[in-house]
């Protein structure tokens, strides 16, 4: 009898969360008919009470769980909308960087074949974009934020080459092809990445052409030079090369990644707001958030190597550790990296969000950035 009475009363309750909230109302206004009854007893009145309370509560909860329904769905939809607007702003960078790169002809024909091989072999073009919606921010409307948009991608996709090269992460894989040493020899590879930085510069020089602000453009390739060079990303990746196998303390690998993967997001985001127009003040607060960024990136980067597939990275995973690399996931753990990436993404959008002007799409753009699963 004892279970019988325990299973009615399951079903009883399991039928009650199944009770749509068109019949709880229902079932309120008949309380409500014996409440106002002038022969409702006292005692009739506290059960029609206690009933309407529970009434309510179910009701509460039924609510409740439909905002949470409808907060996850508003969330769906934003992701959907930003990765529509990603997918069709990606798509116009990579027309800006096509139409700078050189043409494949004459004698050194190899050597344009492989710089455009790397270039266009994929990536999610984030810096330039990165540099293009802070320039947008600052009010920028000139064509001449696009060279050093495609200078920036060439820059990038140089360092990318030689990281692949057999002396450095000896790397097969990058977005799932073959990478430019694989593809081209070790030799030509090695041309290619410093043929695509020099030439980042002689596509940058041509913004001169573009501007009514020569000033600006002439401060941008300082900046440029400056983040890409030995105080800069060169700088950060020597100081990686040498400790590779070798224990890092948290300093020098803060060292290596500010400079390593920093500094070429502080530049794409400084050369934005200096061709914008943006005040020395502004500028500045542009250099800490991309520094934020860049770490934030860093970070999920190494998370990414131990927790991926080759086949969602499109490269090698687990290359830091068969390169005895010391990582921020090693030194802290893979939960106290997940926590910092959040904390330092938030910042960095706190700041974003003090500056001038208002760009949606650069602050979804920056926590997608640090989000990313691939």
């Amino acid at each position: 009898m004892g279970t019988q009475m325990g299973t009615a009363t399951a079903e009883g309750e399991a039928a009650d969360m199944e009770q749509s909230i068109e019949q709880i109302f229902a079932e309120l206004d008949g309380l409500v008919e014996k409440l106002e009854a002038p022969d409702s007893t006292l005692e009739e009145s506290f059960a029609c009470y206690e009933a309407g309370m529970k009434l309510v509560k179910a009701c509460n909860d039924k609510i409740d769980k439909v905002e949470k329904q409808m907060i996850i769905c508003r969330e769906g939809l934003r992701k959907m909308e930003m990765h529509e607007e990603l997918k069709k702003r990606t798509g116009e960078v990579e027309k800006v960087v096509e139409s700078y790169l050189p043409e494949e002809e004459g004698h050194q024909k190899t050597i344009f074949e492989a710089m455009n091989y790397s270039v266009r072999a994929g990536g999610k073009r984030l810096r330039p974009m990165l540099m293009e919606e802070t320039y947008r921010l600052f009010g920028g409307t000139e064509k001449a934020v696009e060279p050093f948009m495609a200078a920036m991608e060439m820059i990038h996709t140089s360092s990318l080459i030689h990281d692949d090269l057999p002396c450095m992460d000896n790397d097969e894989l990058r977005r799932g092809l073959p990478t430019t040493w694989k593809k081209f020899g070790y030799d030509m590879a090695v041309l290619a990445g410093d043929a695509l930085m020099i030439y980042a510069f002689e596509t940058a020089s041509k913004a001169f052409a573009m501007t009514a602000h020569p000033d600006r453009a002439a401060r941008a390739i300082g900046v440029l030079a400056e983040k890409t060079g030995i105080y800069g990303m060169i700088g950060g990746q020597v100081v990686d090369v040498e400790l590779t196998g070798k224990p890092i303390p948290q300093e020098k690998l803060d060292f290596i990644y500010r400079l390593k993967t920093g500094a070429l997001l502080e530049a794409s985001m400084m050369i934005g707001a200096i061709l914008g127009g943006a005040s020395e003040e502004e500028i500045s607060r542009v250099e800490e958030i991309a520094s934020a960024v860049g770490l934030a990136f860093q970070i999920q980067d190494d998370i990414l190597d131990v927790t991926s597939t080759s086949e969602e990275l499109g490269k090698p995973v687990l290359s830091d550790e068969k390169n005895q690399k010391t990582t921020y996931v090693t030194l802290a753990g893979l939960d106290k990296a997940r926590e910092d990436v959040a904390e330092i993404s938030a910042r960095a959008v706190t700041l974003l969000k003090q500056l001038p002007g208002e760009n949606p799409f650069l602050e979804n753009l920056i926590t997608m950035l640090v989000e990313r699963k691939k």
